[in-house]
C-alpha cells in the first residue's frame, strides 16, 4: 500500500492510537509496523485474533504483560559468548516469569471462553522456572548481586565488612585525637580512589605522615591516607578484586544457564509480542466502540452507521453507504463545507483498518471489502482561488491512480475536475470516471458539476449521492444521502438572507430550463425522501413498541405458565397430603372401632371394615381432576320424600332426607343435618314400606352425646388441652361441612395454655385458612376466630 495514501487517509494517526495501548516495546514495534494486508484469509486471521483478544478483554480484563522487556540483544550476546550484566539477566528472568503469567491467563479464560487462536499462540510459549530461580537467587530487584549467590563471595563480602569496620574503628579514634583534631580541616572520613582517607590542612601537611590521594579545588584541603592504614586498605582492595573475580564467575554461569534457552526465549519473545498486539487491538476497539466487520473479496461494502475515528464521538455524523452490489461508482455532490470530504475518508480509513485486522466504529453487520489497493486523491480544496498549479498536481496524482489500479481496487476522488475551467472540469471528470468504471473499480468521487449528476442518472451500476443541506437552518447536517443528487441552494439561502427578489428572479432567468427542470426534479426527490423517511421512522417506531409490546407479552405468559404450573404443583401436593391424613385418620378410626367391639365383646363385622375403608378410599379428592358436579339429565323432576335415600351432588355424599320444604329439604348427612336445595340433590333410593317391628339384634355402636345442629362457636372453658383438642376437631369438620366461613372457639384467658394448644393445632389443620384472637366486643384473647378454606 503506497505510503502517500495512508498518509491521506490518516492511517498513521490510527497506528499512533493503537501503538499507545501497546503494553510492552515487544508490542509497540509490533503495532508500529502495522499495514493493511491484501489477502482475505489473512485479514480474517487478524480479526479473528482481535475478536479473541476482545472477548479475553470483556471477560478477565487484559493479560498481565508486566516485567515484559525486549531481551534480544542480550540472548544473543548470550548465545555468542558474552558475559551478561545483573540488569540484563534479571530482564531475561522477569520476561520468562511474565510468559509464564500471560499464558496461565491465556488457559484459565479459555476455559471459560474458548479463544483457540490466543491460546495456540500461549501454548508455544515455553516454560523456564529453574532458570528464573536461579537468576532470582542470585541477583536482587535493584540489579545486585546477593551475598547468597555463592558461599564465596558471602564469605569475601564478609571481609570486606570486617575489613572497612576496622579501618574506621582506627580512623575514628585518629580524629578523636586533640592533637590530630587542629591537623584536619573536618573530623570525618571519606573515600578518595576506593581508599579510606581525612581530611586534612594544607599546612600541616609535613607534619602529617601518609600518602595524598587529593585536594580540593582552594588547595587548602588535602585527602591524605594515614600510614596506619595503607596496609588495611591495600588488603581491603585486595578483597574488592577478590570479590569482582567471583562476581564475574557467577555472571558467566547464568550467562551459560541462559546461553541454552536462547531459541526458546527468542520464540517466547515472538509471541509475546503478538499477544500484545492482539490485546492492544482489543483495547483500540473498546476505546472507540468498535465491532468486528464481515470481510469479503468481491468489491461489496456496506456501512451501517460508520464513523470516522478520528472525531470526537459526540459529534461525528454516522455514515450509511453501500458500495459493489447494484452499483459500483458513487457521485457525491453539492457545496463545500458539507462533509464529502469526511465521508470519503471515513470509507477509506474504516476499509485500511478492517484490512489491518482492526475494529471499525460502526454497527454490527457491517461489510467491507478486502481490496488489492486503494487510491486516494484528496487534496484542501476549499479555497478560494484554484491556480493551475494544484490542477495540475492533482492531475498528475490521478493519471499515477490510472496507471496501477485494477479491477479489485478502490479509488476515491475529492472535488474531481476542480481547478479549470467548469465546461472543461466537468467533461473531463466524466471521462475519467467512465474509464475507472469501465475497469471495473469500485469508485467514490465528489464534484461540484451539475452535469455529472446526468452522467449518473443515465450510466448504469452509477448513483448520485449528496450531502443533507437544512435550508431552515442555513447549515449542513454533515448526512450522506444515496440516490438524491445535491442541490446548490443558492437561490434559497440568497433569499431567506434578504437579498431582494427582483435579484433573484433575475438569477433565475439566467439558469437554462433544463437545469430549472433538473433542480425541481431533485427537490421533487428530496422531498419524497424526507416523506419517506418520516415514514419508516414511524414504521421503525411502531416495530420496536410492537417488539417491546410482545417481549412483554411472552413474558408474562410465561410467567403466568410457570405460577400456574407452581400452583398446580402446590395443589397435587395439599391433595396428596389431605388423602393421606383422611388415610391416616380412617385406619385410627377403624382400630378404634376393632377394639371397642373387642372390649364390648359385640360383633363388628369384618366385611363391613372392609367396605368402609373402600368407601373411604374413593371418596378421596383427586390431585388434578376436575370438580365433580351435577350430571347431565339430573335436572329432571323426582319425587323425594321423607325417609328416602339421595345424593348430595355439591358434597359428593349419600344421605337420608328427614324433612321436606318447598325447595330444599333437611338431610341427615352423617352426624350432621343439612338444608340442601332440590336441584343439588338426586333419588338414589326410596323409602322402605314400614313392616312390623322387630326385636333388633344386639351389636356395637357409637353414639354421641349430642346430635344437635351444627353451632358456629365452641365454648372449651374447664377442659383439658386433650379433649379440647378432640372437640376443635370435630367442630372443624363439622363446620366445614355446614359451609360456615368464621368460627369463634371460646377458650377464656386463665393461664393461656389452652389457648397456645389450641391456636398451634389450627395452625397446621388443612379447613383453617387463617386465625386470629377476638376483637374487642369478640371476647379478646379468651376468643380465637377461625376463618375456613
Amino acid at each position: 500500500m503506497d505510503a502517500k495514501i495512508l498518509t491521506t487517509l490518516e492511517y498513521p494517526k490510527i497506528i499512533d492510537k493503537l501503538t499507545s495501548h501497546a503494553a510492552t516495546t515487544l508490542g509497540q514495534a509490533r503495532t508500529a509496523q502495522l499495514r493493511p494486508v491484501t489477502e482475505l484469509e489473512e485479514v480474517k486471521s487478524l480479526l479473528q485474533a482481535t475478536d479473541e483478544a476482545y472477548a479475553a478483554d470483556r471477560l478477565k480484563g487484559s493479560a498481565p504483560f508486566g516485567g515484559i522487556t525486549d531481551i534480544s540483544a542480550p540472548l544473543h550476546r548470550a548465545r555468542i559468548g558474552g558475559t551478561l550484566n545483573p540488569a540484563e539477566l534479571l530482564e531475561i528472568a522477569s520476561t520468562s516469569r511474565g510468559g509464564r503469567r500471560v499464558k496461565k491467563h491465556i488457559e484459565v479464560i479459555h476455559d471459560e471462553h474458548p479463544i483457540p487462536m490466543l491460546r495456540a499462540l500461549a501454548e508455544g510459549i515455553s516454560e523456564h522456572k529453574a532458570l528464573e530461580d536461579d537468576i532470582f537467587a542470585c541477583i536482587d530487584e535493584q540489579a545486585e548481586v546477593m551475598d547468597s549467590a555463592s558461599p564465596e563471595l558471602a564469605s569475601i563480602r564478609r571481609e570486606l565488612r570486617n575489613g572497612e569496620s576496622r579501618i574506621r574503628e582506627k580512623l575514628e579514634s585518629m580524629i578523636r585525637s586533640s592533637s590530630v583534631q587542629k591537623m584536619l580541616q573536618d573530623a570525618i572520613i571519606t573515600l578518595r580512589n576506593d581508599r579510606y582517607v581525612i581530611p586534612v590542612k594544607q599546612e600541616y601537611r609535613s607534619n602529617f605522615g601518609g600518602i595524598v590521594h587529593d585536594q580540593s579545588g582552594s588547595g587548602a584541603t588535602l585527602f591524605i591516607e594515614p600510614e596506619a592504614i595503607v596496609a588495611m586498605n591495600n588488603k581491603l582492595r585486595e578483597q574488592r578484586a577478590a570479590e569482582q573475580r567471583e562476581i564475574e564467575k557467577i555472571l558467566q554461569k547464568l550467562t551459560a544457564r541462559t546461553a541454552e534457552h536462547v531459541d526458546d526465549l527468542l520464540v517466547n519473545q515472538d509471541l509475546l509480542a503478538q499477544l500484545d498486539f492482539a490485546f492492544a487491538k482489543a483495547r483500540l476497539a473498546h476505546e472507540m466502540k468498535a465491532s468486528q466487520p464481515r470481510m469479503n473479496d468481491r468489491g461489496f461494502l456496506k456501512l451501517k452507521r460508520g464513523r470516522h475515528p478520528l472525531i470526537d464521538k459526540d459529534k461525528v455524523v454516522p455514515l450509511d453507504v453501500e458500495l459493489g452490489n447494484q452499483f459500483t461508482a458513487i457521485i457525491v455532490t453539492g457545496p463545500n463545507t458539507g462533509g464529502k470530504t469526511v465521508s470519503l475518508k471515513t470509507i477509506g480509513l474504516l476499509s485500511l483498518m478492517a484490512m489491518s485486522g482492526l475494529f471499525v466504529p460502526a454497527e454490527e453487520g457491517s461489510q467491507l471489502c478486502v481490496f488489492d489497493a486503494i487510491y486516494a486523491d484528496i487534496g484542501d480544496e476549499q479555497s478560494i482561488e484554484q491556480s493551475l498549479s494544484t490542477f495540475s498536481s492533482h492531475l498528475t496524482n490521478i493519471i499515477r491512480i490510472l496507471r496501477s489500479m485494477t479491477a479489485k481496487s478502490l479509488v476515491l476522488l475529492d472535488e474531481l475536475g476542480a481547478g479549470t475551467d467548469p465546461a472543461e472540469g466537468s467533461a473531463l471528470a466524466i471521462a475519467i470516471l467512465e474509464h475507472i468504471h469501465a475497469k471495473g473499480c469500485r469508485i467514490v468521487a465528489t464534484t461540484h458539476y451539475s452535469e455529472l449528476k446526468a452522467y449518473a442518472y443515465n450510466r448504469k451500476g452509477v448513483i448520485n449521492a449528496s450531502m443533507e443541506f437544512d435550508i431552515a437552518s442555513l447549515s449542513p447536517t454533515y448526512r450522506l444521502l444515496v440516490g438524491v443528487p445535491g442541490r446548490s441552494n443558492a437561490f434559497a439561502i440568497a433569499e431567506r438572507l434578504g437579498l431582494q427578489k427582483s435579484i433573484i428572479d433575475h438569477a433565475r432567468g439566467e439558469v437554462s430550463e433544463e437545469d430549472l427542470k433538473v433542480e425541481s426534479m431533485i427537490a421533487s426527490l428530496e422531498e419524497n425522501r424526507l416523506s419517506a423517511e418520516s415514514e419508516r421512522q414511524s414504521a421503525e417506531s411502531l416495530r420496536k413498541e410492537m417488539e417491546s409490546l410482545r417481549a412483554k407479552y411472552d413474558a408474562e405468559r410465561l410467567r403466568f405458565e410457570e405460577q400456574k404450573e407452581k400452583l398446580l404443583q402446590k395443589a397435587r401436593e395439599e391433595a396428596r397430603e389431605a388423602v393421606a391424613k383422611a388415610k391416616r385418620e380412617a385406619e385410627t378410626i377403624i382400630a378404634d372401632l376393632r377394639k371397642l367391639a373387642m372390649e364390648e365383646g359385640a360383633s363388628v363385622k369384618e366385611h363391613k371394615l372392609i367396605e368402609a375403608r373402600r368407601r373411604l378410599d374413593e371418596a378421596a379428592p383427586e390431585a388434578a381432576g376436575p370438580k365433580r358436579g351435577k350430571p347431565s339429565g339430573a335436572g329432571k323432576p323426582q319425587k323425594i320424600g321423607p325417609g328416602d335415600e339421595v345424593m348430595v351432588y355439591s358434597l359428593n355424599q349419600k344421605g337420608l332426607v328427614v324433612d321436606m320444604h318447598s325447595s330444599e329439604a333437611t338431610v341427615q348427612l352423617g352426624i350432621l343435618k343439612m338444608k340442601v336445595a332440590l336441584d343439588d340433590m338426586e333419588l338414589v333410593k326410596a323409602k322402605a314400606p314400614e313392616k312390623a317391628q322387630q326385636q333388633p339384634k344386639a351389636t356395637a355402636s357409637l353414639k354421641r352425646t349430642r346430635d344437635e345442629d351444627a353451632r358456629m362457636e365452641l365454648d372449651l372453658r374447664g377442659e383439658s388441652l386433650e379433649e379440647a383438642i378432640m372437640e376443635v376437631d370435630r367442630f372443624l369438620d363439622e363446620s366445614f361441612l355446614a359451609g360456615f366461613g368464621q368460627v369463634y372457639i371460646i377458650h377464656g384467658k386463665g393461664t393461656g395454655v389452652l389457648r397456645t394448644g389450641i391456636q398451634q393445632y389450627l395452625r397446621k389443620h388443612s379447613h383453617v385458612k387463617s386465625f386470629r384472637n377476638g376483637n374487642y366486643g369478640e371476647g379478646g384473647i379468651g376468643v380465637t376466630v377461625a376463618e375456613l378454606k
